[in-house]
């Protein structure tokens, strides 16, 4: 215990940071170390970013944009009907049984707040072979998935759409 109280760092280890710039009697004033003048001596000088490559034409501004992007689709978590052979006969089959038999992958809380905000979509497909009487809970079915789930006997049960925003004359309804 006694050794505890007496550590500390070996000589030469702890310095003082040296501060640039701070007037010729520092021995780092003026140009703070940076020679003069240039590229190198500048504030943020271009090349200390990820994408600098020595003064040419970045690659991601020489290759042509191509094709569209939707960046207001919502991500779909596809999950085949033959894939659901995995359950028990007569089970529930819902988001957290689907992320317990890593069915759909993510973190459980992260895709349950992302399905209430419809920020999500759970599809069950109609893919493979249904031989067990299931009681399927998803956002959204396929029409084979459907009639595969049915026709063992088992429910397809469509989660309920979150509730879309106003209109304008809505909510200037809702304010008067």
């Amino acid at each position: 215990m006694d050794i505890l109280s007496k550590l500390e760092a070996p000589v030469g280890a702890v310095t003082k940071r040296t501060r640039v710039g701070r007037g010729p009697g520092s021995g780092l004033g003026k140009t703070a170390g940076r020679g003069q003048k240039g590229q190198k001596a500048r504030s943020t000088g271009n090349i200390n970013k990820k994408h600098f490559q020595g003064g040419q034409t970045p690659i991601q501004r020489r290759l042509p944009k191509r094709g569209f992007r939707n960046v207001h689709a919502t991500p779909v978590l596809a999950v085949n009907v033959g894939d659901l052979e995995v359950f028990s006969a007569g089970a529930k089959v819902d988001v957290v049984a689907l992320h317990a038999t890593r069915l759909i992958h993510g973190k459980l809380d992260a895709i349950q707040k992302a399905l209430k905000s419809g920020d999500l979509t759970i599809k069950i497909l109609g893919d493979g072979d249904l031989t067990k009487k299931l009681s399927v809970s998803a956002t959204k079915f396929s029409k084979q998935a459907t009639t595969k789930i049915t026709a063992v006997g088992g429910e397809a049960i469509e989660l309920p759409k979150p509730n879309p925003r106003p209109t304008k004359a809505e909510h200037a309804a809702k304010k008067q």
